[in-house]
Protein backbone atom coordinates (compact mmCIF):
# COMPACT_ATOMS: atom_id res chain seq x y z
CA UNK A 1 0.00 0.00 0.00
CA UNK A 2 1.08 3.74 -0.62
CA UNK A 3 2.20 5.25 2.73
CA UNK A 4 3.13 8.87 3.57
CA UNK A 5 4.13 10.01 6.75
CA UNK A 6 5.21 13.77 8.59
CA UNK A 7 6.25 14.69 12.09
CA UNK A 8 7.49 18.36 13.08
CA UNK A 9 10.24 20.26 14.56
CA UNK A 10 13.65 19.88 13.73
CA UNK A 11 14.80 17.38 11.18
CA UNK A 12 11.02 17.55 9.97
CA UNK A 13 10.58 15.24 7.51
CA UNK A 14 9.44 16.71 4.24
CA UNK A 15 8.00 13.85 1.91
CA UNK A 16 7.95 10.41 2.51
CA UNK A 17 6.23 7.12 1.21
CA UNK A 18 5.75 8.15 -2.19
CA UNK A 19 4.78 5.26 -5.18
CA UNK A 20 3.40 5.99 -8.26
CA UNK A 21 0.95 3.13 -7.86
CA UNK A 22 -0.96 0.70 -5.63
CA UNK A 23 1.61 -2.01 -5.07
CA UNK A 24 3.93 -3.69 -3.23
CA UNK A 25 7.30 -1.64 -2.93
CA UNK A 26 10.04 -3.59 -4.42
CA UNK A 27 13.84 -3.05 -3.85
CA UNK A 28 15.20 0.04 -6.38
CA UNK A 29 18.13 0.79 -7.30
CA UNK A 30 19.75 4.54 -8.15
CA UNK A 31 21.17 3.83 -11.47
CA UNK A 32 21.67 8.14 -11.79
CA UNK A 33 21.72 11.92 -10.55
CA UNK A 34 21.24 14.81 -12.66
CA UNK A 35 20.98 18.81 -11.09
CA UNK A 36 20.08 21.43 -12.63
CA UNK A 37 19.98 24.97 -11.59
CA UNK A 38 17.94 27.67 -12.17
CA UNK A 39 17.33 31.39 -10.91
CA UNK A 40 14.51 30.47 -9.08
CA UNK A 41 14.59 27.00 -7.54
CA UNK A 42 17.70 23.89 -8.25
CA UNK A 43 16.14 20.57 -9.07
CA UNK A 44 18.04 17.38 -8.67
CA UNK A 45 16.69 14.34 -10.39
CA UNK A 46 17.69 10.69 -9.77
CA UNK A 47 17.09 8.06 -12.30
CA UNK A 48 15.47 4.81 -10.68
CA UNK A 49 14.41 1.68 -11.21
CA UNK A 50 11.15 1.84 -9.49
CA UNK A 51 8.66 2.73 -6.95
CA UNK A 52 10.25 3.42 -3.79
CA UNK A 53 10.06 4.40 -0.58
CA UNK A 54 12.01 7.44 0.87
CA UNK A 55 12.56 10.13 3.20
CA UNK A 56 13.73 13.75 2.73
CA UNK A 57 14.50 15.82 6.03
CA UNK A 58 16.61 19.09 6.61
CA UNK A 59 19.15 19.94 9.02
CA UNK A 60 21.05 22.82 10.50
CA UNK A 61 24.29 24.20 11.26
CA UNK A 62 25.02 23.49 8.51
CA UNK A 63 22.65 23.39 6.36
CA UNK A 64 21.71 20.21 4.98
CA UNK A 65 19.06 18.06 3.19
CA UNK A 66 19.17 14.24 3.60
CA UNK A 67 17.30 11.94 1.50
CA UNK A 68 16.97 8.26 2.92
CA UNK A 69 16.26 5.43 0.17
CA UNK A 70 14.78 2.50 1.67
CA UNK A 71 15.84 -0.73 0.72
CA UNK A 72 17.92 0.55 -1.98
CA UNK A 73 21.32 0.31 -4.02
CA UNK A 74 23.67 2.14 -6.04
CA UNK A 75 24.00 1.06 -9.20
CA UNK A 76 27.77 0.22 -10.38
CA UNK A 77 29.55 3.47 -11.84
CA UNK A 78 26.59 5.72 -9.65
CA UNK A 79 28.66 9.25 -9.03
CA UNK A 80 27.54 12.53 -7.17
CA UNK A 81 27.69 15.34 -9.69
CA UNK A 82 28.95 18.65 -9.71
CA UNK A 83 27.38 20.94 -7.62
CA UNK A 84 25.74 23.79 -8.62
CA UNK A 85 22.48 26.18 -7.35
CA UNK A 86 21.47 25.87 -3.69
CA UNK A 87 23.78 22.84 -3.49
CA UNK A 88 27.79 23.37 -2.15
CA UNK A 89 28.15 19.91 -2.64
CA UNK A 90 26.80 16.35 -2.84
CA UNK A 91 27.92 13.17 -1.10
CA UNK A 92 26.12 9.72 -1.21
CA UNK A 93 26.75 6.20 0.50
CA UNK A 94 25.21 3.35 2.71
CA UNK A 95 22.56 3.94 5.70
CA UNK A 96 22.53 0.38 7.33
CA UNK A 97 22.34 -3.08 5.56
CA UNK A 98 19.58 -2.06 3.29
CA UNK A 99 19.38 1.26 3.07
CA UNK A 100 20.74 4.13 0.92
CA UNK A 101 21.56 7.88 1.90
CA UNK A 102 22.16 11.18 -0.55
CA UNK A 103 23.38 14.16 1.73
CA UNK A 104 23.12 17.68 -0.27
CA UNK A 105 25.34 20.42 1.37
CA UNK A 106 23.99 23.78 0.60
CA UNK A 107 24.60 27.24 0.60
CA UNK A 108 21.48 28.33 2.64
CA UNK A 109 18.53 26.83 4.00
CA UNK A 110 15.85 25.48 1.60
CA UNK A 111 11.92 24.19 1.40
CA UNK A 112 12.18 20.86 -0.36
CA UNK A 113 9.54 19.48 -3.25
CA UNK A 114 9.89 16.28 -3.76
CA UNK A 115 7.69 13.71 -6.13
CA UNK A 116 8.56 10.39 -8.51
CA UNK A 117 7.58 10.33 -12.01
CA UNK A 118 6.35 7.12 -13.82
CA UNK A 119 8.02 6.23 -17.20
CA UNK A 120 7.73 8.89 -19.98
CA UNK A 121 9.56 8.72 -23.32
CA UNK A 122 13.15 7.71 -22.93
CA UNK A 123 13.01 8.05 -19.22
CA UNK A 124 11.89 5.33 -16.22
CA UNK A 125 10.92 6.25 -13.00
CA UNK A 126 12.71 9.42 -11.59
CA UNK A 127 13.04 10.82 -8.16
CA UNK A 128 13.02 14.43 -8.45
CA UNK A 129 13.97 16.74 -5.72
CA UNK A 130 12.98 20.31 -6.42
CA UNK A 131 15.07 22.95 -3.60
CA UNK A 132 13.39 26.43 -3.14
CA UNK A 133 15.29 28.94 -1.39
CA UNK A 134 13.62 29.97 1.80
CA UNK A 135 13.65 33.95 1.36
CA UNK A 136 11.71 34.44 -1.35
CA UNK A 137 13.70 35.25 -5.03
CA UNK A 138 13.34 38.92 -6.28
CA UNK A 139 10.15 40.50 -8.40
CA UNK A 140 10.63 40.27 -11.67
CA UNK A 141 11.54 43.69 -12.82
CA UNK A 142 10.10 45.11 -15.89
CA UNK A 143 10.51 48.35 -18.60
CA UNK A 144 7.59 49.93 -17.05
CA UNK A 145 8.23 50.29 -13.35
CA UNK A 146 9.41 53.74 -11.98
CA UNK A 147 9.56 56.08 -15.66
CA UNK A 148 9.66 60.00 -14.98
CA UNK A 149 6.13 61.73 -16.03
CA UNK A 150 5.68 61.72 -19.81
CA UNK A 151 8.59 59.49 -20.85
CA UNK A 152 7.85 56.49 -23.00
CA UNK A 153 8.25 53.07 -22.14
CA UNK A 154 9.93 50.27 -24.37
CA UNK A 155 7.38 47.13 -25.94
CA UNK A 156 8.34 43.93 -23.76
CA UNK A 157 8.64 40.98 -25.48
CA UNK A 158 9.52 38.03 -23.51
CA UNK A 159 11.26 35.19 -24.97
CA UNK A 160 10.86 31.51 -24.37
CA UNK A 161 13.53 29.38 -25.07
CA UNK A 162 11.87 26.02 -25.56
CA UNK A 163 12.33 22.75 -23.38
CA UNK A 164 15.43 22.79 -21.43
CA UNK A 165 16.94 20.30 -17.98
CA UNK A 166 15.72 16.79 -18.28
CA UNK A 167 14.02 17.79 -21.19
CA UNK A 168 16.21 17.83 -24.72
CA UNK A 169 13.53 18.48 -27.25
CA UNK A 170 13.75 17.03 -30.49
CA UNK A 171 17.28 15.90 -31.48
CA UNK A 172 18.81 16.46 -34.76
CA UNK A 173 20.76 13.56 -37.07
CA UNK A 174 23.96 15.13 -35.96
CA UNK A 175 22.92 15.03 -32.54
CA UNK A 176 21.82 18.62 -31.56
CA UNK A 177 19.51 19.06 -29.05
CA UNK A 178 16.79 21.31 -29.27
CA UNK A 179 16.79 22.94 -26.10
CA UNK A 180 20.22 23.97 -27.06
CA UNK A 181 19.40 25.51 -30.06
CA UNK A 182 16.27 27.23 -28.50
CA UNK A 183 18.56 29.20 -25.86
CA UNK A 184 20.67 29.90 -28.64
CA UNK A 185 18.01 31.54 -30.97
CA UNK A 186 16.48 33.07 -28.09
CA UNK A 187 19.90 35.13 -26.61
CA UNK A 188 20.22 36.16 -30.00
CA UNK A 189 16.30 37.08 -30.73
CA UNK A 190 17.29 39.30 -27.43
CA UNK A 191 20.54 41.01 -28.37
CA UNK A 192 18.43 42.05 -31.74
CA UNK A 193 15.79 43.33 -29.63
CA UNK A 194 17.68 45.19 -27.13
CA UNK A 195 19.48 47.37 -30.01
CA UNK A 196 15.99 48.44 -31.18
CA UNK A 197 15.02 51.63 -29.90
CA UNK A 198 11.69 51.19 -28.19
CA UNK A 199 12.29 47.35 -27.44
CA UNK A 200 13.20 45.65 -24.70
CA UNK A 201 13.40 42.25 -24.06
CA UNK A 202 13.42 39.29 -21.43
CA UNK A 203 14.03 35.33 -21.53
CA UNK A 204 12.21 32.89 -19.55
CA UNK A 205 15.22 31.24 -18.91
CA UNK A 206 19.03 32.27 -19.81
CA UNK A 207 20.54 28.78 -18.87
CA UNK A 208 19.86 24.80 -19.75
CA UNK A 209 16.72 24.13 -16.35
CA UNK A 210 13.03 22.94 -17.02
CA UNK A 211 10.60 25.65 -16.49
CA UNK A 212 6.95 24.00 -17.09
CA UNK A 213 4.68 25.81 -19.60
CA UNK A 214 2.33 27.39 -17.34
CA UNK A 215 4.84 29.24 -15.29
CA UNK A 216 6.39 30.06 -19.10
CA UNK A 217 3.45 32.15 -19.81
CA UNK A 218 3.15 33.20 -16.47
CA UNK A 219 6.62 34.77 -16.25
CA UNK A 220 5.28 36.97 -19.09
CA UNK A 221 2.56 38.23 -17.70
CA UNK A 222 4.53 39.22 -14.11
CA UNK A 223 6.73 40.97 -15.93
CA UNK A 224 3.33 43.03 -17.93
CA UNK A 225 4.92 41.98 -21.45
CA UNK A 226 3.71 43.27 -24.63
CA UNK A 227 4.09 40.15 -26.64
CA UNK A 228 5.34 36.29 -25.83
CA UNK A 229 7.35 34.43 -28.19
CA UNK A 230 8.10 31.04 -27.63
CA UNK A 231 11.30 29.45 -29.64
CA UNK A 232 11.34 26.19 -30.73
CA UNK A 233 13.06 24.00 -33.87
CA UNK A 234 10.54 21.86 -35.34
CA UNK A 235 10.63 17.72 -35.86
CA UNK A 236 8.85 15.06 -37.82
CA UNK A 237 9.39 12.01 -39.19
CA UNK A 238 10.28 12.98 -42.25
CA UNK A 239 13.71 14.26 -42.31
CA UNK A 240 12.82 15.95 -45.95
CA UNK A 241 10.75 18.33 -44.00
CA UNK A 242 11.46 21.54 -43.61
CA UNK A 243 11.11 25.54 -43.79
CA UNK A 244 10.29 28.02 -40.32
CA UNK A 245 6.37 28.03 -39.31
CA UNK A 246 4.66 30.58 -37.12
CA UNK A 247 2.06 29.30 -34.60
CA UNK A 248 -1.00 30.81 -32.79
CA UNK A 249 -3.51 29.48 -30.36
CA UNK A 250 -6.29 27.35 -31.66
CA UNK A 251 -8.46 26.64 -28.81
CA UNK A 252 -10.92 24.51 -31.07
CA UNK A 253 -8.09 22.58 -32.70
CA UNK A 254 -5.24 22.33 -34.78
CA UNK A 255 -5.21 22.96 -38.54
CA UNK A 256 -4.02 19.85 -39.56
CA UNK A 257 -3.35 16.11 -38.30
CA UNK A 258 0.77 16.93 -38.74
CA UNK A 259 -0.09 20.18 -36.27
CA UNK A 260 -2.06 17.80 -33.75
CA UNK A 261 0.81 15.80 -34.14
CA UNK A 262 3.14 18.36 -32.91
CA UNK A 263 1.09 20.31 -30.68
CA UNK A 264 0.99 16.79 -28.73
CA UNK A 265 4.43 15.98 -28.58
CA UNK A 266 5.42 20.03 -27.34
CA UNK A 267 2.46 19.33 -24.86
CA UNK A 268 3.81 16.40 -23.30
CA UNK A 269 7.04 18.42 -22.49
CA UNK A 270 5.75 18.93 -19.14
CA UNK A 271 5.83 15.46 -18.48
CA UNK A 272 9.34 14.85 -19.75
CA UNK A 273 10.52 17.68 -17.79
CA UNK A 274 8.86 17.09 -14.75
CA UNK A 275 5.66 18.28 -13.28
CA UNK A 276 4.56 17.06 -10.22
CA UNK A 277 0.47 15.78 -10.62
CA UNK A 278 -0.58 18.72 -8.09
CA UNK A 279 0.47 21.31 -10.03
CA UNK A 280 -1.81 20.76 -13.23
CA UNK A 281 -4.04 24.25 -13.96
CA UNK A 282 -7.12 23.64 -13.19
CA UNK A 283 -8.47 26.78 -14.83
CA UNK A 284 -7.01 25.88 -18.25
CA UNK A 285 -10.97 26.01 -19.46
CA UNK A 286 -12.06 29.64 -18.24
CA UNK A 287 -8.64 30.79 -19.95
CA UNK A 288 -9.49 29.03 -23.19
CA UNK A 289 -12.77 30.94 -22.73
CA UNK A 290 -11.82 33.93 -22.40
CA UNK A 291 -9.08 33.54 -24.96
CA UNK A 292 -11.91 32.87 -27.93
CA UNK A 293 -13.87 36.09 -26.75
CA UNK A 294 -11.43 38.74 -26.18
CA UNK A 295 -8.75 40.61 -27.74
CA UNK A 296 -5.63 38.73 -27.24
CA UNK A 297 -6.20 36.46 -29.80
CA UNK A 298 -6.68 39.20 -32.56
CA UNK A 299 -3.73 40.48 -31.39
CA UNK A 300 -1.74 37.50 -31.68
CA UNK A 301 -2.87 36.66 -35.18
CA UNK A 302 -1.80 39.76 -36.11
CA UNK A 303 1.73 39.60 -35.30
CA UNK A 304 2.39 36.01 -36.12
CA UNK A 305 1.00 37.43 -39.65
CA UNK A 306 4.11 39.85 -39.93
CA UNK A 307 6.46 37.43 -37.80
CA UNK A 308 5.09 35.01 -40.81
CA UNK A 309 5.83 37.41 -43.84
CA UNK A 310 9.19 38.29 -42.67
CA UNK A 311 10.98 34.83 -42.23
CA UNK A 312 9.37 33.87 -45.75
CA UNK A 313 11.48 37.04 -47.01
CA UNK A 314 14.69 35.09 -45.45
CA UNK A 315 13.78 31.08 -45.79
CA UNK A 316 11.72 29.11 -46.88
CA UNK A 317 8.69 28.49 -44.78
CA UNK A 318 6.95 24.84 -44.54
CA UNK A 319 3.20 26.43 -44.89
CA UNK A 320 2.47 29.29 -47.15
CA UNK A 321 0.11 31.13 -44.01
CA UNK A 322 0.49 31.14 -40.06
CA UNK A 323 -0.64 27.51 -38.51
CA UNK A 324 -2.75 26.93 -35.31
CA UNK A 325 -2.77 24.19 -33.00
CA UNK A 326 -3.61 23.78 -28.95
CA UNK A 327 -0.06 24.28 -27.83
CA UNK A 328 -0.20 24.79 -23.94
CA UNK A 329 2.08 27.55 -23.68
CA UNK A 330 0.42 29.53 -25.51
CA UNK A 331 -2.57 30.10 -23.24
CA UNK A 332 -1.75 32.99 -21.87
CA UNK A 333 -5.38 35.16 -21.22
CA UNK A 334 -4.25 38.48 -21.62
CA UNK A 335 -0.29 38.76 -22.96
CA UNK A 336 -0.52 37.95 -27.08
CA UNK A 337 1.15 35.05 -27.66
CA UNK A 338 3.14 33.36 -30.75
CA UNK A 339 5.19 30.17 -31.05
CA UNK A 340 7.98 30.27 -33.92
CA UNK A 341 9.48 27.00 -35.27
CA UNK A 342 12.74 28.03 -36.48
CA UNK A 343 13.26 25.45 -39.11
CA UNK A 344 13.03 21.31 -38.79
CA UNK A 345 16.00 20.29 -36.69
CA UNK A 346 15.04 16.37 -38.04
CA UNK A 347 16.06 17.74 -41.66
CA UNK A 348 20.07 17.41 -41.70
CA UNK A 349 20.81 20.46 -43.53
CA UNK A 350 18.26 22.64 -41.45
CA UNK A 351 20.35 21.22 -38.90
CA UNK A 352 23.48 22.42 -39.96
CA UNK A 353 21.94 25.94 -40.23
CA UNK A 354 20.39 26.14 -36.65
CA UNK A 355 24.02 25.00 -35.41
CA UNK A 356 25.69 27.83 -38.07
CA UNK A 357 25.79 31.73 -35.42
CA UNK A 358 24.95 33.74 -38.71
CA UNK A 359 22.00 32.04 -39.84
CA UNK A 360 20.88 32.52 -36.44
CA UNK A 361 21.49 35.89 -36.69
CA UNK A 362 18.79 35.98 -39.47
CA UNK A 363 16.19 34.09 -38.14
CA UNK A 364 16.51 36.81 -35.18
CA UNK A 365 16.21 39.79 -37.42
CA UNK A 366 13.29 38.62 -39.40
CA UNK A 367 11.22 37.30 -36.31
CA UNK A 368 12.17 41.20 -34.87
CA UNK A 369 11.49 42.98 -38.65
CA UNK A 370 7.72 41.09 -37.92
CA UNK A 371 7.38 42.44 -34.68
CA UNK A 372 8.31 45.94 -35.32
CA UNK A 373 6.14 45.72 -38.23
CA UNK A 374 3.38 44.87 -35.82
CA UNK A 375 4.10 47.46 -33.19
CA UNK A 376 4.11 49.71 -36.09
CA UNK A 377 1.06 49.31 -36.56
CA UNK A 378 -0.85 48.69 -33.45
CA UNK A 379 1.34 50.76 -30.91
CA UNK A 380 0.89 49.88 -27.23
CA UNK A 381 -0.25 53.46 -25.67
CA UNK A 382 2.99 55.13 -24.31
CA UNK A 383 5.47 54.27 -25.99
CA UNK A 384 8.10 55.01 -28.49
CA UNK A 385 5.58 53.28 -31.21
CA UNK A 386 2.89 55.04 -30.06
CA UNK A 387 4.77 58.58 -29.88
CA UNK A 388 5.85 57.83 -33.42
CA UNK A 389 2.76 56.90 -34.97
CA UNK A 390 1.04 60.00 -33.85
CA UNK A 391 3.97 62.11 -35.25
CA UNK A 392 3.33 60.34 -38.33
CA UNK A 393 -0.20 61.05 -37.96
CA UNK A 394 0.77 64.96 -37.54
CA UNK A 395 3.19 65.23 -40.50
CA UNK A 396 0.48 64.16 -43.04
CA UNK A 397 -2.87 65.95 -43.88
CA UNK A 398 -5.63 64.29 -46.26
CA UNK A 399 -7.46 66.91 -48.30
CA UNK A 400 -11.28 67.22 -47.66
CA UNK A 401 -14.13 68.64 -49.41
CA UNK A 402 -13.72 72.49 -49.73
CA UNK A 403 -10.09 72.49 -48.63
CA UNK A 404 -7.61 74.57 -51.16
CA UNK A 405 -3.30 74.57 -50.64
CA UNK A 406 -3.54 78.02 -49.25
CA UNK A 407 -6.06 77.40 -46.60
CA UNK A 408 -4.27 74.05 -45.73
CA UNK A 409 -0.89 76.20 -45.42
CA UNK A 410 -2.32 78.81 -43.34
CA UNK A 411 -3.80 75.69 -41.22
CA UNK A 412 -0.05 75.03 -40.28
CA UNK A 413 1.28 77.95 -39.80
CA UNK A 414 2.93 77.37 -43.65
CA UNK A 415 3.42 79.64 -46.71
CA UNK A 416 2.11 77.80 -50.46
CA UNK A 417 5.12 77.80 -51.63
CA UNK A 418 6.80 75.96 -48.87
CA UNK A 419 3.77 73.44 -49.12
CA UNK A 420 4.07 73.36 -52.94
CA UNK A 421 7.91 72.60 -52.18
CA UNK A 422 7.38 69.78 -50.16
CA UNK A 423 5.17 67.87 -51.85
CA UNK A 424 6.54 69.17 -54.93
CA UNK A 425 3.35 69.80 -56.60
CA UNK A 426 3.27 71.68 -60.47
CA UNK A 427 0.34 73.92 -59.42
CA UNK A 428 -1.89 74.73 -56.59
CA UNK A 429 -4.31 72.42 -57.32
CA UNK A 430 -5.15 69.54 -55.29
CA UNK A 431 -7.92 66.75 -54.81
CA UNK A 432 -9.98 65.39 -52.16
CA UNK A 433 -8.28 62.12 -50.26
CA UNK A 434 -4.56 63.73 -51.65
CA UNK A 435 -2.62 62.85 -48.81
CA UNK A 436 0.31 65.95 -48.47
CA UNK A 437 3.47 65.75 -46.30
CA UNK A 438 3.56 69.00 -43.83
CA UNK A 439 6.97 69.96 -43.37
CA UNK A 440 8.20 69.93 -39.44
CA UNK A 441 10.09 72.47 -37.97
Amino acid sequence: MHTRWAKTGVGTVLLAGLLACLMPVQAAEVKALRVWAGPEYTRAVFDVSGPLDYKLFDLADPARLVLDLRASSFANGFGAPEAKGLLKAVRSGRNGGKDVRVVFDLTEGVRAKSFLLPPAEKFGYRLVLDLYPQTKPAPIKTVQAALPAGAQRDVLIMIDAGHGGDDPGSIGAAGTYEKNITLAVARELKRVIDKEPGMAAMLTRDADYFIPHKQRYQKARDAKADLFVSVHADSFTNSSARGSSVWVLSPRGATSEAARWLADRENRADLVGGVSLDTRDDTLAAVLLDLSQGATMEASNAVAGQVHAAMRRVGPTHKPHVERANFVVLRSPDVPSILVETAFISNPAEEKRLNDPNERTKLAEAIVEGVRNHFRMAPPPGTLFAANARRDRASRHVVSRGETLGVIAARHGLSVGALRNANKLASDNVRVGDVLEIPQG
